[in-house]
């Protein structure tokens, strides 16, 4: 029986989540896993509009990336912002200043992942059942 294109791409799907299951199973409960660490904390709806302005704009105080995201309340951003900085995707900068002057722009990493968002956001679109 001749192998299909189709199996060979179950078969390379079914290899590549057998690796991730691997390293997956081999990360620390408490931290260093990307899955835990980065990609469970960023695909909330919040922190995609976090990650999409601040890819957009670079550099944005939090009033700015407030207006930048209707109907997210001053709470949830803030709760948001420090989840993205723990998971090292956003970086925070306080200027010593009256009043305090705090900028929020992505890490380099943070940058890396918004791209990878981005594509993958853009498959959906186009691919999702309407």
């Amino acid at each position: 029986m001749a192998v299909t294109n189709t199996d060979n791409q179950q078969l390379k799907l079914k290899n590549k989540l057998r690796k991730i299951y691997k390293l997956s199973l081999d990360c620390p409960m408490d931290a260093g896993c990307p899955i835990k660490g980065v990609l469970a904390p960023s695909v909330d709806k919040w922190s995609i509009f976090c990650i999409y302005n601040l890819a957009y704009n670079e550099v944005l105080r939090f009033n700015e990336l407030k207006a930048f995201i209707p109907g997210i309340s001053p709470r949830m951003l803030s709760v948001t912002l420090k989840k993205l900085e723990k998971s090292h995707l956003v970086q925070r900068k306080i200027y010593a200043e009256v009043p305090p002057k705090v900028e929020y722009r992505l890490t380099k990493f943070g940058m890396e992942f918004s791209e990878k968002l981005v594509e993958l956001n853009l498959w959906l679109f186009n691919k999702a059942p309407k």
